[in-house]
Parts: structure tokens; sequence; C-alpha cells
């Protein structure tokens, strides 16, 4: 059995993104990590975002309690990876247990909801101060590696969540889970009519869409070693990894990863070239993209009949 062609082009990325310590400078590898993990971020916020077409904005909120959840675990004598996987479990359940409260909302009221979920949290880590240390954040232990060590540590763990993220959409898009999200995403009410528990399917997909941001979270906080409330809960970041999605093509499997690619390539040359102007010129660049693409970058015609193309060639099943 001959793997798909999107499949394919995932791997080849991989290895793209895995060698690039033996041939690029500090900088690029920084880069490659960053791509790795917005790669994650985007693929995670596809399962709500993409196949149910909920509107999440809560992303931020799940990074930032993965990463002080797994900084007062290691602050406090914890293992790092056993810091990571609790991290993960605690953010897994928060999960649960608020996409039960807030996706009872829709639509516009749901993006709200899950976007003030950011802010929340960021007032309470800064008003905790005792655990969190407030608005002086948190130390967390670093690796006394060399640098490039540091590094490709690192890059082969987010590279490791990107894979484990794609796995969970490739396995969503061909189980009846994502059949019920598409349907929810076309009409809720027919889908709950129809027999899908259209409640069970959502906080599923909620929670799956949180689950490896926490782990992404935890990471990031060994290796920058240091966080802080406002870093930790940026609006920015819940905001850029929706547009990552949107941009390669939200509800498609390689989108979110061709998405996340190209916002991080297209926000590291618009900071090199206009430093004083970045942000203004980045912005207007995505809504000029995403005003002209409203169906992302896979789904251009040409690319699209390409794509359609080799599914239906030689590795297409004959029977």
């Amino acid at each position: 059995m001959m793997l798909k062609p999107g499949t394919l082009l995932f791997a080849l990325w991989i290895v793209i993104l895995a060698t690039t310590p033996l041939y690029a400078e500090n900088h690029i590898v920084r880069t490659a990590i960053s791509i790795a993990m917005f790669s994650t971020m985007a693929l995670s916020w596809n399962i709500i975002g993409g196949f149910a077409g909920y509107p999440s904005l809560a992303t931020a909120a799940f990074v930032g309690v993965g990463s002080y959840v797994g900084a007062i675990c290691q602050v406090n004598g914890l293992p790092m990876v056993a810091a990571w996987l609790l991290a993960t479990l605690f953010v897994t359940v928060l999960a649960a247990a608020l996409g039960m409260l807030l996706l009872r909302l829709k639509g516009h009221y749901f993006a709200i909801g899950s976007i003030v979920l950011v802010e929340l949290f960021r007032l309470i880590v800064s008003s905790w101060g005792s655990v969190t240390g407030g608005g002086d954040g948190l130390n967390v232990p670093i690796l006394r590696w060399e640098p490039n060590q540091v590094a490709v540590l690192f890059l082969s763990i987010m590279i490791g969540l990107m894979v484990l993220a794609y796995v969970m959409n490739v396995l969503v898009s061909g189980s009846r889970l994502g059949f019920g999200l598409r349907c929810i995403r076309q009409n809720e009410d027919a889908a709950d009519m129809v027999g899908v528990n259209t409640t069970v399917y959502k906080v599923i997909a909620f929670m799956m869409s949180a689950v490896l941001c926490g782990t992404v979270g935890a990471v990031y906080a060994s290796w920058v070693g240091y966080i802080d409330p406002q870093e930790s809960f940026q609006i920015v970041l819940t905001l850029k990894v929706a547009v990552m999605a949107l941009l390669g093509g939200a509800g498609t499997v390689l989108g979110p990863v061709v998405g996340a690619a190209s916002f991080v390539v297209l926000e590291e040359v618009v900071w090199v070239n206009f430093l004083s102007w970045n942000r203004a010129i980045l912005g207007g660049l995505i809504v000029v993209l995403i005003f002209f693409l409203p169906y992302g970058i896979l789904n251009i015609t040409p690319l699209a009949a390409l794509r359609r193309r080799l599914i239906a060639g030689p590795w297409k099943d004959k029977r």
C-alpha cells in the first residue's frame, strides 16, 4: 500500500526541518523549531476550527496553562519529561471541563467566550504570585548542554509533536468523528436531528485541539528558560494560529502545516526587512492573502486540481 501524496510531502518536510542543524546557522534552526511548534498548534486548532467549524480562540490559554504547569512542576523538582506529561494531562482535563460549558455557545458568542479564557487565565496567573511568580514570571531550570545540542533536542521534540498532531488529523479526518464534525460544520441542527451527538463530538474536538497545545507550552517553557503572564497568554498568538490554519486551508489535513510554514517564513522576512513597520506590513499582507485566498493555499484552483489528479492516480486502490 503506497502512501498518499500529502503524507509523502509531509514526510519530505519533516526531513527538511530535521536536517537543518546539519547545514544551517542557529537562527535558521530556531526558525525550524518555530515552524514545527506553530504547525502543531495550527493542526490542533484544525480539529475544532477546521473540521467542526467552531472558531476557537482559546489556543493561547492552553499553551499558557501548559507552560505554567510544566514550569511549576520543574521548579518544584519534577523531571522535565514528567513535567511535560503532567502539563499535557492537566490541560486535557481542563479543556474537557471548559468545553462542556463553553460549547453551549455558538458562532461569534463561542469565539468571544473562548478568547476570554486567555485573559482570564492571564489574570489568574498574574494574581497568584505565591505559586506562579506573578508579574515577575518564573525561571525554569535549563539544560546544562551545549547550545547546539539543546537546539537539536527541542527541534526533535517539536517535530515529534507536529507528527503526532498530523496523525491525529489524519485519523480524525477518516473517522466517524471527522464525519460528524463536518456535519456539524455544515448544519449543526440537521446533524443533531439525524443522530449525531453534537455535544459529545464538539467536546471531544475541543479537548483534542487543546491537548498538544498544553504539551507545546510546557516544552516551550523548558526551551526558553523563562516565562511570564504577558508572554505566555498572548491574544496575538491565539489569532496567529487561526490565521495559519486558514491561510493553508482549514479543514484539510496538510493545510495547517502549509499555512504555519508560510506564515513563519513571511514573518521572518518582514521582520528582517521592515523592522519599524513589521506588524503593520505583516497584518496587511495577511489580510490581503486571506481576502484573495478565502479557502487557503491548498484550495487554489491549480493546486486543488493537481491534488485531485494525484489522489486519483496510482495511489488510489483499484478494485
